[in-house]
């Protein structure tokens, strides 16, 4: 359904993206993961047609609906005039538009919203409605960038759901997030990237396994010290025994399990934003 075969961009002396490759089968989901800066909007823009690479091949097999990180509903228009908009613009006739925006408002729990004007919804709402304009149509290819940012825990679980939905009928889906848990949620396959390259890829359980030790986090006089291993119980326990003995004041000990957050930490050496 998609293939990115070593894709390139920068602007300027800025390197946003370096030989990225991507690949995600129909009823797969990819979840893109990395800071702010890492290339993850630059990427989703390129799939999506709105940002030419410099260099390197996007070939998609099928319709593509996007969901970018900024809101992009019209906030006079109400939510049904919203998704019948968006309906026939790709190219449903009034009368099944209005089918659709009905359908798709059900879908994310909008029907009793359906003549509320866009600017009057909450921000889970605007959220829902926001991603609800990818959904229309059921694109065989769905682009959904930090699509949980600022969501409320109802809207965030009601997304998820439908992700995996879509997923299950068959569409592709690329999905940006900073909240590591979503992925799992998803049981999805994962793209690290870093500085725009591609640091880690599979599935998520796989990376766990592979580079999911745990990990002993010390803070000391504001410098953290992360230790990897198998025994973090021992290994905290000796850490936080030297420093005693030596009189450093531990400001902070943490033990970070085998997870996506631990894979992260293993392969980036820092935390991402927003982890939860």
């Amino acid at each position: 359904m998609l293939d990115v075969q070593e894709v390139a961009k920068s602007y300027g002396d800025v390197r946003a993206l370096v030989d990225v490759g991507l690949h995600v089968e129909p009823g797969e989901v990819v979840g893109l993961l990395g800071a702010n800066g890492a290339g993850k909007t630059t990427l989703v823009s390129i799939v999506a047609g709105l940002l030419r690479p410099d260099s390197g091949r996007v070939d998609v097999d099928g319709s593509i609906g996007l969901a970018p990180q900024e809101l992009g509903i019209y906030p006079t228009l109400t939510v049904r005039q919203n998704l019948q908009f968006f309906a026939e613009l790709v190219g449903f006739r009034p009368t099944a538009a209005r089918r659709e925006a009905d359908d798709i408002a059900t879908v994310l729990s909008l029907t009793d919203k359906l003549d509320a004007v866009a600017e009057t919804l909450s921000g889970g709402q605007k959220r829902r409605l926001h991603a609800g304009m990818a959904l229309v149509g059921e694109p065989q290819l769905l682009l959904l960038d930090e699509p949980t940012v600022g969501a409320d825990v109802e809207t965030r679980s009601q997304l998820l759901a439908v992700v995996r939905e879509r997923a299950a009928q068959g569409a592709a889906v690329v999905y940006s997030t900073h909240y590591l848990h979503e992925i799992e949620q998803l049981d999805a396959s994962v793209t690290i990237l870093d500085a725009g390259r591609v640091v880690a890829a599979g599935p998520w359980r796989e990376l766990v396994a592979a580079n999911g030790d745990s990990i002993v986090e010390l803070t000391i006089g504001g410098e953290i010290t992360r230790i990897a291993t198998t025994t973090p119980d021992e290994v905290a326990a000796a850490e936080l025994q030297a420093a005693v003995a030596r009189g450093a004041r531990v400001e902070r000990l943490e033990i970070i399990r085998p997870s996506l957050e631990s894979v992260y930490l293993s392969v980036v050496g820092r935390r991402i934003e927003g982890v939860s």
